[in-house]
């Protein structure tokens, strides 16, 4: 069944390397289309079957920008741990880099503890069939979240090499981006996964994504628009649960050098890339129960969940 409802460190692809840089529910046609309205987006609920997060949660963590990568989608292929295959939630760990006034590698860098912007995010899984193809679609969910900016920039901790970034006193270091957790709800779709999918964040930017934003107010200010400077985090290996292909990822770039094969096996499009990813997981949390079993949600968040994605 098909179920939809509605820069720490930048990885870019170059020449085949990996270069390092700051920077009411309707059902059509067998297709669950859950409509607008607020909905509740909370923790983590379901018992972990696939983890390849960092908890607890650093201050940041090496990540993918997708304005800088000229980047759509971003994912993998995972394979579950245990028997519980009825999916309640995932989460995303992405990294911050926006600011809400100023730059963030200049010392104006400024924002008021607490704000956020929001913003619509897309998380889709698909089916794995035999080989490396992507199958179809078997449950979409977009959301929007309230993405926190990252914090004002520390002129006293921070300086020299450092300078533009704020400072983490629990681990006594300085950061361009702040790590974060999303978590999108599935609890009311009632999708049975299968042992092995691949999976799918996708979100827009001013100038790419599958609907890039286009220019707007903040594109054209000194600041910048805050969903430029999101990524995606990554982490160095699954906890809990199988990554298929722990030296790929599977993404959809633009440009042919951002893919491990120069984009010999295509572009603009959803696929595995790989070898060149080593040590690199896309960072994202699976909870799931087994049939028949209620979980008790965490206090709810206000989100707005729209059916708008294409891809």
């Amino acid at each position: 069944m098909v179920v939809a409802r509605t820069s720490v460190a930048v990885l870019n692809r170059t020449s085949g390397g990996l270069l390092l840089t700051l920077v009411t529910v309707l059902a059509l046609g067998g297709v669950l289309l859950a409509g607008p309205g607020a909905q509740a987006a909370s923790g983590p609920s379901g018992v972990t079957i696939y983890d390849s997060t960092v908890s607890p949660l650093p201050a940041n963590l090496p990540s993918v920008g997708f304005l800088a990568s000229q980047a759509s989608e971003f994912g993998d292929k995972v394979t579950f741990a245990g028997t519980a295959r009825s999916l309640t939630d995932v989460t995303v760990t992405l990294s911050t880099h926006g600011c809400q006034s100023g730059q963030g590698n200049l010392p104006n860098c400024s924002t008021t503890p607490g704000a956020t912007f929001s913003f619509p995010i897309t998380f889709t899984i698909y089916g794995a069939p035999a080989g490396d193809a992507v199958g179809p679609v078997l449950a979409q969910v977009t959301q929007t979240f309230a993405i926190p900016y990252r914090p004002s920039a520390d002129p006293v901790n921070c300086t020299g090499a450092d300078v533009g970034k704020w400072f983490d006193a629990a681990s006594a270091t300085c950061n361009d981006g702040e790590a974060v957790n999303i978590t999108f709800d599935f609890s009311s779709l009632n999708v049975t996964l299968p042992n092995t999918v691949i999976w799918g964040i996708a979100f827009n930017t001013t100038t790419w994504g599958y609907h890039p934003v286009g220019p707007s107010a903040c594109s054209v200010s000194a600041t910048g628009c805050p969903y430029d400077s999101l990524n995606v985090a990554v982490s160095g290996a699954a906890s809990t649960g199988t990554d298929v292909d722990p030296n790929g990822v599977y993404w959809n770039s633009f440009t042919p050098g951002q893919y491990c094969d120069n984009g010999l096996g295509g572009t603009n499009t959803f696929r595995l890339d790989t070898p060149c990813w080593t040590g690199q997981v896309p960072a994202v949390r699976f909870g799931a129960q087994s049939p028949g079993v209620t979980t008790t949600a965490p206090a709810p968040t206000a989100v707005v969940i729209t059916p708008n994605f294409t891809g």
